[in-house]
């Protein structure tokens, strides 16, 4: 029997959490429904409440898997983008070299649990293009970490597919939201860098995500 899938998000014009498993997904090629829940309230009773009654963390994303007539719940962008891997093998979403995986690991974990003024200073908020703020010296640091990690990276592999280890990966996955927010507010960035971005923002799962975020900031959802 094969997996129906189900992806609960957050607001897409703001969940950068929620982009990264639904980027993973889309490239598996598996169908799946969505759940979007809106944000804006996120410390709300009512928001806690819905999210809960799709997995006990009280957050999003969540990847509900329903098969052999049982649901199993994975929560966490990283555990989803992991699961689907394993998953779907087929859609090599990890490089096939061992050295080259473990790189790509370690950009995936680098970017899930760093970059704490990053994500402040320049939120996600996908469908608008907003002025470069007075950035402190820390997200200054981070933003020049990112832009050094992926032209290192892309100074190997970009010939060998395009994205940070060549074909499209779970690192490319977690990088997707910079990758929108440099183009919202304007980042400078050096020339295999904005190649890098113009190549994810051209993905058909970034336009339909961006496509959806804009339908949100029109109805004043976001």
């Amino acid at each position: 029997m094969t997996a129906r899938y189900t992806l609960v998000l957050g607001t897409k014009n703001w969940s950068s959490w929620s982009l990264r498993p639904y980027l993973a997904l889309r490239a598996t090629g598996a169908p799946f429904d969505e759940v979007v829940i809106q944000l804006r309230h996120a410390e709300s009773p009512t928001t806690r409440e819905q999210i809960r009654k799709h997995s006990p963390a009280g957050r999003v994303p969540i990847l509900k898997i329903e098969e052999d007539g049982r649901v199993t719940t994975v929560w966490d962008s990283l555990a989803i983008c992991e699961t689907l891997a394993e998953r779907h093998p087929e859609a090599m979403l990890w490089p096939v070299d061992v050295n080259a995986r473990a790189v790509a690991r370690s950009y995936a974990a680098e970017m899930h649990s760093g970059f704490p003024d990053l994500r402040e200073q320049l939120s996600m908020d996908f469908a608008r293009s907003v002025p470069t703020p007075q950035l402190r010296q820390a997200t200054q640091e981070q933003v020049a970490r990112v832009l050094e990690s992926w032209e290192d990276s892309l100074a190997k592999y970009e010939d060998d597919g395009g994205f940070l280890f060549g074909t499209f990966s779970v690192a490319d996955c977690m990088y997707g939201p910079v990758a929108s927010r440099f183009i919202t507010y304007g980042v400078k960035m050096p020339a295999a860098s904005r190649r890098y971005v113009e190549r994810m923002m051209a993905l058909p799962a970034m336009k339909d995500w961006g496509t959806a975020a804009k339908a949100e900031v029109d109805n004043g959802i976001a």
